[in-house]
């Protein structure tokens, strides 16, 4: 099923990203609090921009993937969210990562609201999961504000991470 480019939330705006995001996600990849569950460090300019095009590279490669989260009302880039399965993941997941500055409004819910109903349909009809660390708990907090359920435990990358199980939606029951 291919994606829409676009896809309008109440305050926010997804769409793929362009070469000019990269800047923008660099606050996030910056930023220590921000990494600290995914990179566990922060990354350079370069190392940002390679982040960023391996999520353009997995549309390419998927045919689906992380979308740019743009405030509506500034048209800033506020970090990605979407649908995410690298090869070394345990299952198809919505991923997101939105910088510091835009924490606590909301945004990382209502974006995730809006992949929901397209995320089953992308894989398959199995509802996808979020892979989350275990002590992250402002993720834990997003997951189940959007309706994820916990699933299980499992081990990845050396550290304990949490499998949220997202809701079955589509766009007829949103």
């Amino acid at each position: 099923m291919p994606l829409p480019a676009h896809i309008a939330a109440k305050r926010l705006v997804l769409r793929k990203f362009v070469h000019e995001d990269w800047s923008a996600l660099h606050a996030y990849y910056s930023d220590p609090e921000c990494t600290r569950f995914t990179f566990q460090r922060v990354l350079t300019e370069g190392e940002s921009w390679r982040a960023m095009a391996g999520m353009v590279g997995h549309w390419e490669l998927r045919g689906y993937g992380p979308y740019a989260v743009v405030e509506s009302g500034s048209g800033l880039v506020i970090g990605a969210v979407g649908p995410w399965f690298p090869n070394d993941w345990p299952e198809p997941e919505i991923k997101w990562a939105l910088v510091r500055a835009s924490w606590g409004n909301g945004y990382a819910s209502e974006a995730v609201r809006a992949i929901q109903p397209i995320a089953s349909k992308v894989f398959n009809g199995k509802p996808p999961i979020s892979l989350i660390d275990a002590e992250n708990l402002a993720s834990i907090r997003v997951a189940l504000a959007v309706g994820a359920s916990f699933e299980r435990e499992v081990e990845f990358r050396g550290s304990l991470h949490h499998v949220y199980r997202h809701p079955r939606l589509n766009e007829h029951n949103v």
